[in-house]
């Protein structure tokens, strides 16, 4: 296996690893600059030439998944029988650097509604590092010719046509999805608030539109979907950046990525 196809692998699984690269070389080495190794939690993929060195760097790469917030870490070994290694003797003679980059879980965004404003959001959230899920009950909204605007996107994007029930693609969502309603209908955004509130792995819930909506949305998860006032606070609407009041989806769109991309770095810290 390729280490790219390892690194697919990795994200396809939502695991996080460490892409570890032979830097430089001086002298004498088992392998070449360039050569790579990819280490997840418990599996490795490729080899920067065995012996100690790798080992370390397996031993360092497994430290780095195990921390919030790893750096990129550059280690250098030198190759000789006067060095005290924690793995054995490598004396080939030379020096290696080993550069280890952390291959950290990218976080996924759920938009529940691609109508005006959910294409817009996606749009801007396409080009961010995401798994971005896109959902909607109406096929003509999902057509490969209206989507085509997210045709470079840096995101990977999955796209859910579900004509019934959009709520239960929720239970197939990955830990920490964060998810923004806003669909063309409230009464399938009032079913989707409270299959999300009885969603424990969920991230972030956000819900468009107005006070007056959230008023009847409240009562009606309290009253009628038994919820106590602190899950229903798992919520959050309106959402977007308070002082960006524009109404047009593009400026709407921004104002909510913007204030989700503000919560990452809140998150982040």
């Amino acid at each position: 296996m390729t280490w790219l196809t390892a690194v697919a692998r990795l994200r396809a699984r939502r695991e996080p690893g460490v892409l570890v690269t032979v830097a430089t070389v001086r002298g004498h080495a088992p392998r070449d600059a360039g050569a790579k190794l990819v280490v997840g939690q418990t599996e490795t993929w490729g080899s920067i030439g065995g012996g100690n060195v790798e080992a370390v760097a397996i031993d360092r790469a497994r430290e780095m998944i195990a921390v919030s917030k790893p750096e990129p870490e550059l280690i250098d070994f030198a190759l000789n029988d006067k060095v005290t290694n924690q793995h054995g003797v490598q004396c080939c003679g030379g020096t290696v650097s080993v550069l280890l980059e952390p291959l950290p879980v990218p976080r996924a965004v759920a938009i529940f509604g691609v109508g005006h404003i959910g294409l817009e959001l996606a749009r801007i959230l396409a080009r961010q590092d995401l798994d971005l899920h896109l959902i909607d009950t109406r096929s003509d909204i999902l057509t490969e010719e209206r989507l085509g605007v997210l045709a470079d996107a840096v995101a990977q994007v999955h796209v859910h046509h579900t004509p019934l029930l959009p709520e239960e693609v929720l239970a197939e969502l990955a830990p920490g999805t964060h998810i923004l309603i806003m669909t063309h209908d409230h009464a399938e955004d009032a079913a989707l608030c409270d299959a999300a509130l009885r969603t424990a792995h969920l991230g972030f819930i956000g819900l468009i539109g107005s006070a007056a909506k959230w008023v009847r949305f409240r009562k009606r998860l309290a009253t009628e979907g038994g919820h106590d006032e602190a899950t229903i606070d798992r919520i959050k609407t309106p959402i977007g950046m308070a002082d960006i009041t524009g109404k047009e989806p593009a400026t709407i769109a921004v104002s909510v990525a913007a204030d989700l991309l503000r919560g990452f770095e809140t998150e982040g810290n």
